[in-house]
């Protein structure tokens, strides 16, 4: 009689599960998948900032709710300068694994995303690897990731900031004075430009600081290396085919381009120019619109009016 019973209780428990098979596999998907759901621990390094912008916020919410959650999760694990991160989607987002696919293979936003990140934190390349149950891991491979250039690189701007900046002077002349050294000291490489012979890391701060020799990338990281070594808040941008520097001086967002006003001479000639020294984004466009035509989207506080 007992066995009968237990037959029965057995036989009814299965129909049931047949009969709430959806109730339960969404329990299990829901709670049993979540068991493990921990981020990876964020540990930030020496060169980590605590810069927020319009476009992109520093964040301790790592499982993401929607597109700008994860926008923000990648901004922040660049800036951590962490090599492996994993977070996980929130289990209402819907849409979080095709969000996630849409963001991970688009470089382009990436490489924006990138801009604002402390130059020696800065990804040279990014994988995202990730799962139907809401698992993503971000795997970087740094732009900087050799220490010696980065002492070297660290060292020859303490030294040039300790022998040229002082207290006395603005924002905007320390600026100036850090715009003509690297001008002064480094001229544009036009065989890696135009001839795609490399000879000189010219697309890293090491080549104009170290070599005398940049292209854009190389200029402006460099700018962007002394600016945040003086607190002055800064990030890049780019277009298309060209990065330079925004920089935030006398309650503007400017823009400042090192490579157009270090300009290559027929004769060989260096000259050092200010066309391009902390403009406005309307002054920018008069100038020049095809090198410079930057996703207004994205680098919003340079599309604002001065104040």
């Amino acid at each position: 009689m007992k066995k009968f019973i237990t037959m029965v209780l057995l036989l009814g428990l299965f129909g049931a599960s047949l009969y709430f098979r959806d109730e339960v596999i969404d329990f299990l998907v829901d709670n049993v998948s979540n068991i493990n759901k921990e981020a990876t621990k964020l540990e930030n390094n020496a060169f980590s900032r605590k810069d927020n912008y319009k476009y992109i916020q520093l964040t301790d919410n790592f499982k993401v709710n929607n597109i700008q959650d994860i926008k923000n999760v990648y901004y922040t694990i660049f800036n951590s300068g962490m090599t492996k991160f994993t977070f996980y989607c929130s289990n209402t987002y819907d849409d979080c694994i095709d969000d996630i696919n849409y963001i991970s293979n688009n470089q382009k936003l990436l490489s924006h995303i990138n801009n604002y990140v402390p130059v020696f934190n800065t990804f040279k390349n990014v994988e995202t690897e990730f799962d139907s149950l809401g698992k993503i891991t971000v795997s970087t491979i740094l732009t900087y990731n050799d220490e010696t250039v980065i002492n070297v690189v660290n060292n020859k701007i303490n030294e040039i900031i300790k022998e040229k900046i002082n207290d006395n002077q603005t924002d905007k002349e320390k600026i100036k004075i850090i715009h003509d050294y690297i001008i002064n000291n480094a001229k544009y490489d036009s065989d890696r430009s135009d001839k795609k012979v490399t000879k000189y890391h010219s697309d890293i701060a090491y080549g104009p600081l170290i070599e005398g020799y940049a292209i854009c990338g190389g200029y402006a990281d460099t700018m962007k290396l002394f600016l945040d070594k003086l607190n002055i808040p800064n990030f890049k941008i780019s277009s298309e085919n060209h990065v330079w520097n925004a920089v935030y001086v006398d309650n503007n967002w400017l823009h400042l381009d090192l490579t157009w006003d270090d300009p290559v001479t027929s004769t060989g000639e260096d000259v050092l120019e200010y066309d391009y020294f902390l403009i406005t984004t309307d002054e920018l466009e008069k100038l020049e619109q095809e090198q410079h035509n930057f996703d207004k989207d994205i680098y919003l506080e340079l599309t604002e009016k001065d104040a």
